[in-house]
């Protein structure tokens, strides 16, 4: 064990966990769906020249981070006075290129071995590129009700109640990642981020952790390298933005909760990102880069179709057709295979477009027999989310639904559809008896998508609005202006 080196070199982050929406992917209109953004690329796209969106100048380079020494071992950091073999944590310990602490302007108070808030704060420990178990002992002055987040808002834990002084021990792992990698034959390559995703925590070498809730409070945390022995299973998420770790606050794709729904002994590295469809996610090199750290024993979730289906105005044809989504689909699935990891086909969830017998149309076209299809002729595991979210929006109506997403938006998430969807991914995981669940959490194991969580008693604390400024992501130019936050039911210590 040792305590952190002395003098690390990572670049300062500019932005907080908590920023805007990420330009969502461009679909073609579905009946009563809102219009979708041009493809990138187009004139008038977000991200494109002369388009509206999050695109910062086109003439900033992408960030590059330098690479902290590896953690040798568990580094342990206290609230209060040092003990051996632990780093101590102060009301003064701010995150530098130096040392672990306090991030994104925020700060507990640190008083009888405790650090503690009223209100969200975050902390930062630079790491390289690699899985973390992180280990917190909760508790402080006060009763609390804990929620933890990890790097751009994904729920780790939540509801973690602790009476005053007391403590409870809870675990969970995190993924950390960098866009440099090298190919097969040792050359340098790296990711080709979309210039909303600069400086965001998702790609930088820290680990970030907001706490959030009713006085969020604790005593210790404990980072561990997950290498050697302590190597687990890592499941990598690939798709668009109804999958990603969404930025915004009152935004989720359904890959950011996923974390929560299991216990320590799986990584969920979730490589989703808005705008992709099956051809980009390789062309841009976000497929070439997961296939640098897969391993035996590790999955490749795959979720494609909302931007495959995306019809190009110049030639009147999906960005995808058809035959070529299932070439690469069977491409992805060949080549996981290859690693002798383990792909899983999941079909694109469907879109909030009721017709008036309050049945869900199909949106999606052929898009999910393809990958229905490919999970067959491949012998893949396959999680059939377009019906899963089918039925659970027919059984919510169309007024619950509505909560469900960003409205207006029929695409996109709000925190609870998130939620709620990544529900409905673990209860295919349990039905197709993959391995992988084993680690599910029991207490949330038990999910039937016809009788989903009521609305009214679904709470997640926002995390805190960072000020608009450099690295700060501006709406997506498809979307509505996000109403304010309906009142939510407070957790009470």
């Amino acid at each position: 064990m040792r305590s952190l080196p002395s003098f690390l070199f990572v670049l300062a982050l500019t932005v907080t966990l908590a920023q805007t929406q990420t330009v969502p992917p461009a679909a073609p209109a579905a009946p009563g769906a809102q219009a979708a953004p041009a493809a990138p690329g187009v004139p008038g796209a977000p991200g494109a020249p002369g388009g509206r969106g999050g695109a910062r100048p086109s003439a900033q380079a992408q960030p590059t981070y330098p690479v902290p020494p590896a953690l040798t071992g568990p580094v342990t950091l206290i609230c209060g006075a040092k003990k051996k073999g632990t780093t101590s944590l102060t009301a003064s310990s701010v995150y530098s290129e130096s040392a672990a602490g306090w991030d994104l302007k925020t700060a507990p108070t640190v008083e009888k071995g405790s650090c503690t808030s009223d209100k969200p704060f975050y902390f930062s420990i630079p790491v390289p590129e690699g899985n973390y178990r992180v280990t917190v002992a909760f508790g402080g002055p006060v009763a609390s009700v804990n929620y933890v987040r990890s790097e751009v808002r994904r729920l780790q834990l939540e509801k973690i109640s602790v009476k005053a002084k007391g403590s409870v021990t809870k675990s969970f792992d995190v993924n950390v990642r960098v866009a440099e990698f090298k190919n097969p034959d040792g050359t340098p390559n790296k990711v080709r981020l979309k210039p909303r995703e600069y400086g965001i925590p998702n790609w930088d070498n820290k680990l970030t952790l907001e706490f959030n809730g009713a006085n969020p409070s604790f005593h210790s945390i404990t980072i561990t390298p997950l290498v050697g022995a302590l190597a687990e299973p890592v499941v990598y998420l690939a798709g668009d933005s109804t999958m990603v770790d969404q930025d915004g606050t009152t935004w989720s794709g359904w890959g950011q909760p996923l974390p929560r729904f299991f216990l320590p002994g799986v990584v969920i590295a979730n490589n989703a990102e808005s705008g992709e469809s099956s051809t980009s996610f390789q062309g841009e090199q976000r497929f070439p880069k997961i296939m640098s750290t897969i391993k035996p024993g590790d999955y490749f979730f795959m979720q494609f179709a909302h931007n495959d289906q995306t019809v190009n105005p110049r030639t009147n044809q999906p960005a995808v057709p058809i035959d070529r989504y299932k070439q690469v689909m069977t491409e992805f699935v060949n080549q996981v295979k290859a690693k002798g990891a383990i792909p899983v086909i999941v079909t694109a969830q469907e879109r909030r477009t009721f017709d008036t017998n309050g049945h869900i149309t199909n949106s999606l076209g052929d898009y999910p027999q393809a990958s229905r299809d490919v999970a067959a002729a491949t012998n893949t595991a396959l999680i059939d989310l377009t019906a899963m979210s089918t039925t659970m929006f027919e059984a919510m109506g169309p007024d619950t639904a509505l909560l469900a997403f960003h409205a207006p938006d029929t695409t996109h998430f709000s925190n609870y559809g998130g939620y709620e969807l990544a529900r409905c991914v673990v209860h295919g995981i349990i039905e197709d008896k993959l391995p992988l669940a084993k680690f599910v959490d029991p207490a949330t194991a038990n999910f039937d998508p016809a009788k989903f969580d009521p609305a009214a008693s679904f709470y997640l604390p926002m995390s805190p609005e960072p000020p608009r400024g450099e690295g700060a992501m501006a709406p997506p130019a498809n979307a509505a202006p996000a109403p304010a936050p309906a009142a939510q039911p407070t957790p009470q210590p």
